[in-house]
């Protein structure tokens, strides 16, 4: 029905549809956020680690933080997994959700906040304080009209927003209006055009306010320096330097001490989805990430590899393309990079919605093959997820990392009409434990 709708209504009916939500959200809830210094983290990859990272910052400092995320949901100490399988939800679900974290007590909101969700305007009746932008990267979606300008502009727009809210105060003291951004992002002036009291520019190479050096990368996280202080994740991955950049960068702006931000980022154990860690009680490692399209999919095999490669071990990957108006460019480029980063391939289904799973599945495999894979060798096709999981773990040997992409830790999969009650790391888990019964 809501297909149906879509393709039959005007955009401009629709738009006004989820306007007067938003603000009708907002008004049932009292306006919350009026009562939060709100963060909002946006960007193409790397959002919900950035938003946790800084929930873990301002928690360390302090503060009694909420966050809502892709993957989960944090009020003060608590955290659930995110079950509405959207990272902005509407009909006044957002809106609900803040002001559950003002009536415990909470400080600051940390908001991921998506361009589907700004075009959508689920971010309206929400006063933005501070804007992180994490990448920008082409992704085409329908949401956007296939158009990645039309994707910009939409985050631009959350940059725009923070000169049309009142100053804030915390504890007293007022809140500057914040922006930070990738220092080697092309477009970034567009953003920095806008008004904030702070512009702070991040990343590892020159022209930047906070910059990284000296990083290093092993299967127990990443060590990095930044201005002669030297900072430690447990996350995995080298990638997760920008991210942790990007959660300096605003924890400076609030007047957080670098002692307090290095605390924050060393006491997050992990993101649901994200790079996580399966516990296997066999010779070999097993993570489920998030990653669902060229670039991330890279970051996550180039992570894996260097785990591998200090135990002579391979990467096994398991992958798979969206439907429901996910981009099918990205597949080719999926099949491609996988193809090139990883020993074993196994594509199956992610979420496939009304589209046929089979042609998903095979724009990809056949990608990895024009790139050198070889079916039935190290390139398998298995629609169903659950043995496309098994058979990742079946052929994992000694040294191995295994990477189970494309969901991480979302709690439904979606095919047709049909929703199913999921969870990767729950099915890994469980197949994990019927190898060793068997």
């Amino acid at each position: 029905m809501k297909k149906l709708i879509k393709k039959v209504a005007p955009r401009g009916l629709l738009h006004l549809y989820h306007l007067a939500l938003a603000y009708a959200g907002a008004i049932r809830y009292g306006f919350p956020t009026r009562r939060l210094v709100v963060i909002g983290v946006t960007g193409t990859r790397g959002k919900t680690t950035t938003a946790n990272l800084i929930w873990s910052i301002l928690t360390a400092a302090g503060y009694t933080v909420g966050l809502t995320g892709t993957a989960n949901i944090r009020v003060g100490s608590t955290e659930e997994l995110n079950p509405y399988h959207m990272t902005m939800p509407g009909r006044f679900a957002m809106h609900a959700l803040l002001a559950r974290m003002v009536r415990a007590g909470c400080e600051i909101a940390v908001v991921e906040t998506p361009s589907e969700g700004i075009e959508q305007y689920r971010h309206r009746g929400i006063t933005y304080d501070a804007a992180v932008l994490t990448s920008l990267y082409p992704e085409y979606l329908e949401t956007h009209g296939w158009n990645y300008d039309r994707l910009k502009s939409q985050i631009e727009e959350l940059f725009a927003s923070l000169a049309g809210h009142p100053h804030k105060k915390l504890r007293g003291a007022p809140v500057p209006k914040t922006m930070v951004i990738p220092a080697g992002l092309e477009d970034k002036a567009r953003f920095l055009t806008h008004p904030a009291d702070k512009k702070i520019l991040y990343g590892t190479g020159d022209g930047t306010h906070i910059q990284a050096t000296n990083i290093t990368s092993t299967a127990e996280g990443v060590r990095f320096v930044v201005d002669g202080k030297t900072y430690g994740l447990k996350l995995v991955g080298s990638f997760n330097v920008e991210n942790a950049l990007a959660a300096i960068a605003l924890a400076r702006a609030l007047g957080i001490p670098d002692a307090e931000t290095a605390r924050g980022l060393a006491r997050l154990e992990t993101v649901p989805g994200r790079m996580e860690a399966i516990g296997t009680g066999r010779p070999f490692t097993v993570f489920v990430d998030y990653a669902h399209d060229g670039p991330s999919i890279e970051a996550a095999c180039r992570a894996a590899r260097e785990i591998a490669a200090a135990r002579g071990g391979r990467v096994v990957l398991v992958l798979g393309g969206e439907g429901g108006g996910r981009d099918k460019k990205k597949r080719p480029i999926m099949g491609e990079c996988a193809a090139r980063l990883a020993d074993i391939v196994v594509v199956s289904n992610v979420d496939p919605y009304d589209d046929d799973p089979v042609e998903i599945i095979e724009d990809i495999a056949r990608a990895s093959e024009r790139a050198g894979k070889v079916r039935g060798k190290n390139l398998f096709t298995i629609e169903d997820r659950r043995s496309g999981i098994r058979m990742a773990l079946e052929l994992a040997a000694e040294g191995d990392v295994v990477l189970i992409t494309g969901k991480g830790a979302e709690q439904a999969l979606i095919v047709g009409p049909t929703t199913l009650a999921w969870d990767d790391r729950t099915v890994t888990r469980e197949e994990l434990t019927r190898q060793k019964e068997t």
